[in-house]
This record gives C-alpha cells, structure tokens and sequence, in this order.
C-alpha cells in the first residue's frame, strides 16, 4: 500500500482540559521507513483508547516540564506497513496488531495513539486475536495489562484465593475481575447500584454497592471468610478508609495494591496509615503497593492468549469518530463510561 507523507493527529500542545490541550493537526509527517530505529516498526492505526492517565497529565504538568507538544495516547490497534529493514522482529508487514506505548517514549518520539500513522517499538505490539475487532482490541492493553501486573506482580494473587475489586465498572476494574476468574479465584467487587448487572456480568462473585453504605462500614459488618487475600483498587483515592479500616477483612499477610490515587491532600492520610503510624496505635499491618504500569512484551502476549480464549471480553463503553476526539474526552470526564471509550481512527475500521 501506498504511504501518505502527511497525516491527520492529535496533538498536546499546553496544559490543560482536552478542549484546550489539544490540537487537531492536519498535516503532521509521516514517518519514512527510512527513519525507522532498530527494532521500530510504522503501523497504520485503525483505532486508539483514551485513558484518564492521559487527560490527567494534560491537566497536571506544567509546560515546562511536560515536553509539549506530541501525540496524545497509548493504546492501539491497526496493521503493520512498515519495519526496520534491519531487525529482526515479530511482525510482518500487514499483520494486524494491538499493543500500547509509555510516555517515555511518547516524548522521546511525538508519537502517540491519536495518529494515523504510529512509528513505536514491535515490543509494544502483540498478534491481534481473531475474534476480536480492531475497535474492541484497541480497549485492552493499558487497561487490561494494568489490572494483570496489579493482580499478579504486586497482588502476587494465586489460584483459589479471593480478591477485592474496588471499582469494578472502571475499565481496569472490569478487566481485573475478568482475569481473575480466569486464574480460580474468588471475585467480589464494588460499584455502583446502577451498574450491578454489569459487574456480574464480568463475572463478580459477590457485589457491593459503594453508594448504599461506605466500603469499610460494609465490609467490616460482613467480612469475607477467609478474609481477602488482595485489595485491587482500581479507582481514584477519594477516601483512605477502605485501606485504614481493612484490618478487619484483609488477610494478616494480605495486599493493598492501588492503581494511583486522585490528586488530593487525602493521600497524606493513606501514607500516614501505611508507612507512619505504627500498629499499636491503629496503623495497618498490610502491604500497601501504589503501581505504575510498566511494559512487558509477556504481559501482553499472555493478554491476547486470553482474549483468543474466550476468557477475557472487551469493554468498550462508546466510539467516537476521529474527528469527535475531544467530545470521546467529554464522555471519558464524566467518569460514568463502563469501560473503554474508543476513537475510531479510520473510519472503515470495524
């Protein structure tokens, strides 16, 4: 296939919301092949996730320091049309691929998944599973590989234990529940009352209706035998007490592992908790483990087997023309999407 030179893409350029962060630029260049780093390939994308990472450093960072402007977001799907002549890799051109980039390498390069054209690492990529769409896949790999490294690298959650999702609607939650059922264990989740059926769905256990009664209150009146072995918390800090009072219905050596808390002051409460307060003034026993996703080919590939198995079920709560990005953003900051919200790059994608 023919190459553009140019491309359609949307681009960070100041701190901010969406609606003032970004820039729909309509002639931004194409990677040549010949500017292709060893082991790079260029992908053709069909459709990107947004994820609230994104927006919130949009928000957070300061111009100064944030390395603007690049390429918005991380997660993919499209097909290869390019490699580095010189490596050695696992794709082909016109494989259809799923996969994500980290920021690093989003500032080092400009490149992100609002683009038409993405030039990344074939590392960051995995086979796209048959019996999914490109719009769907393009909702896993942050997500879903979040969830998994929360579960098993930091939870270090093992067949036949019962784990607490806290956020079960979220994207990362509802791919937690799905992987850990996947893996024997016993899943009980929270959200809320309107979203009951949706968390079943996925294959909850037991549901807890967040709104009906604080967590902590809930969970200390009807502790779970044998008490929970991991605590995934999946949305973000709005109060420590689901960690401070957990004594009561988190295993002696059990997990508190939390996907990155909401700025807010109340995190100094959580640290007090965790690390300051010593046990026999309240302070709790339990590991408390704050993770950023990092990148790992065998995450990803141990995803997609899933995902070809039946076992793990996209998510995807809408999809947004490529040109409606920012109105996708609008529905991602309303923090009611039950699961991913897609942006169809190209408008053929299925």
């Amino acid at each position: 296939m023919s190459i553009p030179t140019v491309q359609k893409a949307w681009k960070v350029v100041t701190q901010g919301a969406p609606s003032k962060a970004l820039v729909f630029d309509e002639h931004t260049a194409v990677a040549a092949e010949s500017e292709l780093q060893p082991g790079e390939v260029l992908v053709q994308v069909k459709a990107a996730a947004l994820n609230p990472y994104g927006y919130k450093l949009m928000k957070m960072i300061p111009n100064l320091f944030a390395g603007r402007p690049f390429v918005s977001e991380h997660d993919l799907s499209g097909v290869v049309v390019a490699v580095h002549a010189g490596s050695k890799n696992d794709f082909a051109i016109g494989d259809s691929v799923f996969g994500w980039i980290d920021h690093e390498y989003q500032l080092s390069a400009r490149q992100g998944a609002l683009m038409q054209y993405i030039r990344m690492p074939a590392s960051c990529l995995a086979p796209l599973p048959s019996n999914v769409s490109f719009v769907d896949a393009a909702g896993f790999p942050l997500a879903a590989a979040t969830a998994w490294q929360g579960l098993f690298q930091y939870g270090k959650l093992e067949p036949g234990q019962t784990v607490f999702v806290n956020g079960g609607s979220s994207s990362v939650g509802g791919f937690a529940i799905q992987i850990a059922k996947a893996r024997g264990c016993r899943v009980v989740a929270s959200a809320s009352a309107g979203n009951a059926d949706y968390v079943r769905s996925l294959g909850a256990d037991e549901f807890v209706d967040y709104t009906a009664r604080p967590l902590h209150e809930t969970l200390t009146a009807h502790p779970p035998s044998p008490k929970f072995h991991l605590i995934l918390d999946a949305v973000g800090l709005g109060d420590p007490a689901l960690y401070a009072h957990s004594r009561a219905y988190l295993a002696p050596n059990g997990i508190y592992a939390h996907t990155g808390p909401e700025p807010s002051l109340k995190i100094f409460s959580m640290i007090f908790h965790a690390f300051l307060r010593p046990a026999w003034l309240g302070g709790v026993r339990a590991k408390f483990k704050i993770f950023v996703l990092k990148g790992n080919k065998d995450d990803l590939y141990a995803l997609k087997d899933l995902i070809q198995e039946g076992k793990l079920k996209p998510t995807t709560d809408s999809v947004f023309a490529f040109e409606d990005t920012l109105k996708a953003y609008d529905r991602l900051l309303t923090k009611r999407a039950r699961g991913k919200v897609i942006v169809r790059v190209d408008p053929d994608a299925e």
